[in-house]
């Protein structure tokens, strides 16, 4: 089985070439408009990728400052 991490990039990638399509663009000048659209899905999988994959926050070092009294 897959890791639930990769699966959820793959899905990410298909909707990028879904939004990109010549017959998906053709259904949107044709006046499709879903309830939900490919924008809702992707936050969907931000969402659920935040979840598996937790980002980690880089905080940048401060350096020390000697004072003189």
């Amino acid at each position: 089985m897959r890791p639930l991490i990769k699966l959820i990039n793959e899905a990410a990638q298909l909707m990028d070439e879904i939004a990109i399509h010549p017959d998906y663009k053709l259904l949107l000048a044709k006046g499709y408009y879903p309830d939900l659209t490919l924008g809702d899905a992707q936050t969907a999988l931000d969402y659920l990728s935040c979840e598996v994959d937790p980002p980690t926050l880089a905080v940048p070092e401060i350096p020390e400052i000697e004072v003189n009294p």
